[in-house]
């Protein structure tokens, strides 16, 4: 079964969350709703949602705040937020969008327009594209085929290894803390520890063989893919 992409809906009022996820499920997103603040915050503390579409006014916490508040934080400061209010004047939509929020639609809206605000957020905030050849030196990755090679020789390199060392990559030179290669090789849906990228960095060493110095350990930092020095 494939991924759904996870939609939070932050609405207090349940007529209206109802509507928003039948609308979202029939057209292939899996939603989660929350009526206020504090279960909102709960439900992107146990996974992280693709996109959320969050309410201004709510009981308690307001959607302002909680806007604020996930852009503040390094774990949701990037999952796009659809502020959604009955309040339509232009110094409103202003204060929605200077919290964080990537879009903003005022109630009543028809279902066309949420689903494609939804899916443009989701375009915009969509990762690097995969495909291609990216070559470093004698090193060559070929995404299109699925091949690793060195001086020419065809290298064996698992699924996971293969995305690490595509991104390192196209990333060289860069030091990459754990975290940050959890987040863009695993994604940030996942969560396992961090110790888990030694593991796959070890694993990729191995398949690299004579190629593996490219692959720098930077001490208390992470790890670097060197362009030169093989």
């Amino acid at each position: 079964m494939r991924n759904l992409p996870r939609v939070l809906i932050v609405e207090d009022e349940p007529a209206i969350a109802e509507l928003m996820a039948v609308n979202l499920r029939h057209n292939g997103f899996q939603p989660i709703w929350a009526m206020d603040a504090v279960t909102a915050q709960k439900e992107l503390d146990e996974i992280l949602p693709d996109v959320i579409l969050l309410d201004w006014m709510l009981p308690g916490e307001s959607g302002l705040s909680l806007a604020k508040k996930w852009r503040a934080s390094a774990r949701s400061q990037a999952v796009p937020i659809l502020m959604i209010t009955a309040r339509g004047d232009e110094a409103d939509r202003v204060a929605g969008l200077e919290t964080g929020a990537d879009d903003y639609i005022v109630k009543p809206f028809s279902p066309r327009e949420l689903l494609a605000r939804i899916r443009a957020v989701l375009r915009r905030r969509a990762p690097e594209q995969s495909a291609g050849v990216v070559t470093i030196g004698d090193l060559t990755l070929d995404a299109d085929t699925y091949r690793v090679s060195w001086q020419q020789q065809a290298l064996k390199v698992g699924p996971t290894e293969f995305k690490l060392l595509q991104y390192l990559m196209r990333h060289p030179e860069r030091v990459h803390s754990r975290g940050q290669l959890l987040d863009k090789v695993w994604g940030d849906h996942v969560f396992i520890e961090e110790r888990t990228v030694d593991v796959h960095v070890k694993r990729l060493r191995e398949s690299l063989g004579d190629a593996s110095g490219l692959i720098e350990t930077v001490r208390g930092a992470g790890y670097r893919l060197k362009a030169t020095g093989l």
